[in-house]
């Protein structure tokens, strides 16, 4: 065992002498423990070592090779790691905990398993695609227990420049929920979340209803695509030939109606079954919503769909494979509605905002906001106060209303 005074220059020295021909251990001849090895292939790898205060046999930790690690950031490395094996913590075991815990995808699975056997399946599967998309080609592979805040709001940041900043704050959240969980369950140390305090984006809720004007052109465009069939130009078909229509099935349009007189979510009509369907009371008994076991009134319109559409095996919607072995309900409405709304000349508006449009035409025939939620099946009161601003428009019209006939009265009209 030699000893020297480890410094940037008499190492740079030591490793340009002759190679040893076995590995040869150094040692600082100032701070004890701390030192350096250098191996008949001519690496140097700096170390520090020291014995637990609990006892038992000397630990050497690994602090870098020389070259990349400069030797003052060593020594201090050195210095910071004896002082901590003094005051009883021990960064080798820490280090050694830290390469057998989970990674960060894997912690994230484990939540998204428990997701599965608590919740919807389809929380489940949304859980999967955020975690597929936004969180493990950024920080799936890390240690769980060394990812930091920083970690976090970088990979934050990037989703956020590349998928939006939706998308970035459901990713920070479901990290946030999983850390949670973990410590709990013992995953990952009480109080490690580097997901909590992290900036997110600022988001507005976005509400849009539909006109009455809007509703009318969705409905002529509708009724265009399942007659002589809607342009290409209308829809995704970028090849086909000029002046050539395409009929959208009468399911697709089915959908969308359904939609629009229901209020429905979007997989409660894609994924209603025949079964589910009684038109002699009209409604629909949907076992398994979001929100639990459902009840669905339908208006004589809906009844009158749902009597006339063709029936392709257990799914209402039919789907590609319906009637098939292996039957699955259709996965979305994305390309017929794009190609509705692009006839129908309406822009900014999505599936879901048939909801809205369902609810804000029953806030402003009066229904009271109780109702409306119990109508599209809110279990909690704040999700339907969004729409609080609509009942009010609603309530001034009635007063003008009721002040109009009374100050009519009163004048002597």
């Amino acid at each position: 065992m030699a000893k020297l005074k480890i410094k940037e220059s008499t190492v740079a020295a030591l490793m340009k002498a002759a190679k040893p021909n076995r590995t040869t251990f150094y040692f600082d001849d100032e701070l004890a423990g701390f030192g350096l090895y250098r191996t008949t292939g001519n690496t140097g790898t700096y170390f520090a070592e020291f014995r637990p205060v609990a006892g038992g046999a000397k630990k050497r930790l690994k602090l870098g090779r020389v070259g990349t690690l400069k030797a003052n950031a060593a020594r201090e490395a050195a210095r910071k790691a004896i002082a901590n094996a003094a005051l009883g913590t021990d960064l080798a075991k820490s280090r050694s905990d830290e390469r057998a815990s989970l990674t960060v995808g894997e912690l994230l699975n484990l939540y998204i398993a428990r997701t599965r056997d608590k919740r919807k399946a389809a929380t489940a599967d949304g859980y999967e695609l955020i975690v597929k998309v936004n969180l493990v080609p950024h920080i799936g592979t890390a240690k769980a227990i060394a990812v930091t805040r920083q970690d976090v709001q970088r990979m934050h940041s990037k989703v956020g420049s590349a998928r939006g900043r939706y998308a970035a704050n459901r990713a920070v959240a479901l990290l946030k929920a999983a850390y949670a969980w973990g410590n709990k369950q013992g995953y990952v140390s009480d109080g490690i979340n580097p997901a909590s305090g992290v900036d997110r984006y600022k988001e507005k809720s976005r509400e849009r209803y539909l006109t009455s004007a809007e509703m009318k052109a969705i409905g002529e465009a509708m009724i265009e695509a399942e007659t002589v069939g809607l342009p290409v130009n209308a829809g995704d078909a970028k090849h086909s030939p000029k002046g050539q229509r395409v009929p959208l099935s009468p399911h697709a349009t089915a959908a969308i109606r359904l939609l629009m007189l229901t209020g429905c979510r979007l997989r409660e009509i894609l994924h209603l079954r025949w079964s589910e369907v009684d038109l002699e009371r009209g409604v629909l008994r949907l076992p398994d919503s979001k929100t639990g076991k459902k009840v669905v009134f339908l208006p004589s319109a809906a009844v009158e769909i749902l009597t006339n559409l063709p029936r392709i095996g257990a799914f209402v919607i039919a789907g590609e494979s319906a009637g098939t072995k292996r039957e699955k309900p259709r996965a979305d409405l994305k390309r017929p509605w794009r190609a509705i709304c692009k006839r129908a000349g309406v822009a900014g508006v999505r599936i879901h905002d048939l909801r809205h449009t369902f609810a804000s035409v029953g806030v402003g025939g009066g229904l009271g906001l109780p109702a409306i939620g119990s109508l599209l099946g809110h279990t909690n009161a704040a999700t339907t106060k969004r729409y609080a601003h609509l009942a009010d428009e609603a309530a001034r019209r009635a007063v003008d209303a009721i002040g109009g006939e009374i100050a009519g009265a009163l004048g002597g009209k």
